[in-house]
């Protein structure tokens, strides 16, 4: 988190859980993982990473492979929540559309 500025965690007020479960995509195929999720409800704005999605795909990999991974993952979900905060939806209707392709056998490369 350090990497990033700081103004990108403005009003995430529920931060950034890490959580230990995987959260595979039965409807997508094998090897589809959530890696981490924006949140808004009534207990506000936080951010999910899926360690166990991260142990599903990654557990081979070097350390480097699971820092640039959850890199990735992180820009990706903090970009969700600017965009909230703006009245942006642009990256979640490519989320959608990716999951559709996924899930109709489409693409195979990892969700974010």
């Amino acid at each position: 988190c350090g990497e990033f500025p700081e103004e990108l965690f403005q009003q995430l007020n529920g931060g950034i859980l890490l959580l230990e479960e995987a959260l595979p995509d039965p409807e997508a195929g094998e090897d589809v993982y959530v890696m981490g999720e924006y949140c808004v409800d009534e207990m506000g704005r936080y951010i999910d990473i899926y360690y166990g999605s991260f142990a599903a795909l990654l557990s081979d990999e070097p350390r480097e492979v699971w820092e640039d991974e959850l890199r990735v993952t992180l820009r990706h979900e903090l970009t969700h929540h600017v965009e909230g905060l703006a009245g942006e939806r642009s990256l979640e209707y490519k989320d959608l559309a990716q999951l559709d392709e996924f899930r109709s056998g489409g693409d195979r490369r990892q969700e974010k």
